[in-house]
């Protein structure tokens, strides 16, 4: 505890990695705090097709694992420190901010960014929780290859679901996307991808209600949001099983900061420069309250929360 880093950064995502990347060049010490894994959720994301010069004279995507590792390659060669403690509560009163671990050590601070990240959304529905391992998944890099040649639904309209669902398309025979709503949130270039793949089918003005089954998934009961009709969908008798790939959104990680922060609806906002209302205390990435929530903009936020972070400290305690 006797160290106080001039940087402490919660989150190994992007955004943090990013902001440990900038603070470290500036010769900030900086500590990067993940529980889980670095990268977030890029790390069980296949491709990376949309971030700038990550794809060059048609070469193959870089996936979500291989842009990490050069990510934190890059912090920890301009000196970011990391650690992969969990975070029991935090303290940003006063100049020096404090983190204190589940295994009871204290980190010190002259300045933190928040960049928690988000979880993926829970749909909500009877049954999603019961068959979660079991049929359900949020991840379609870490389980696809368990449903290959089998049926799989991708639950959800945006980027990430379509994308998904054409990942899955190259392992199950089938793919069925179903979209709550009468047309896709994602980027056109993406619709006419999944629109022209021969093992994708669309199912607009659907939802599932429930997920039925015994130890596996087994059936799914589907609503029509225009007429009303609910249909049941059960395994081919061969499979015995199908999956169910769920991407509707992302819940920001921020219960830690409850009743110490401002927020809205569980995001941070901040101003342009990525200061929060408390001073010395800025966020970065998918926590923050935001349009857009990418890789580019979660890198984006980093660099700024480092950057305005680094002159903070320069004019509180160098001066």
């Amino acid at each position: 505890m006797s160290k106080i880093y001039d940087l402490l950064v919660i989150g190994g995502g992007p955004a943090g990695l990013a902001a440990g990347l900038y603070a470290s060049r500036s010769r900030m010490s900086t500590m990067i705090f993940e529980k889980a894994r670095m990268g977030g959720q890029i790390v069980i994301t296949h491709e990376i097709a949309n971030y700038p010069g990550s794809v060059k004279n048609g070469e193959k995507e870089p996936s979500g694992p291989q842009l990490v590792a050069r990510m934190v390659e890059q912090a920890e060669h301009f000196g970011a420190e990391r650690t992969m403690k969990e975070i029991k509560k935090v303290n940003l009163e006063g100049k020096i901010k404090t983190i204190e671990t589940t295994d009871g050590e204290i980190f010190q601070g002259k300045s933190i960014i928040l960049a928690n990240g988000a979880v993926p959304r829970k749909l909500g529905c009877i049954g999603e929780k019961e068959f979660t391992g079991k049929g359900v998944s949020y991840c379609a890099t870490c389980d696809a290859d368990f449903f290959t040649d089998f049926e799989v639904f991708v639950v959800g309209g945006g980027d990430s679901a379509v994308e998904e669902a054409i990942y899955l398309s190259n392992f199950a025979r089938k793919v069925t996307i179903l979209v709550r709503k009468p047309a896709f949130r994602c980027a056109k270039s993406i619709e006419e991808k999944a629109v022209k793949n021969p093992k994708i089918e669309i199912q607009y003005n659907t939802e599932i209600l429930e997920i039925k089954g015994d130890g596996m998934v087994e059936s799914a009961i589907l609503k029509n949001n225009v007429t009303g009709e609910t249909t049941e969908f059960f395994a081919h008798e061969d499979d015995g099983t199908f999956g169910i790939f769920m991407f509707v959104g992302y819940d920001p990680n921020t219960e830690l900061f409850n009743g110490i922060i401002t927020m809205e609806n569980g995001f941070i906002p901040t101003n342009d420069l990525l200061e929060t209302n408390i001073k010395g205390v800025f966020a970065a990435g998918d926590l923050r309250v935001k349009s857009l929530r990418q890789v580019v903009t979660a890198t984006a936020d980093g660099a700024i929360a480092a950057t305005t972070a680094y002159k903070y400290v320069e004019e509180e305690f160098n001066d």
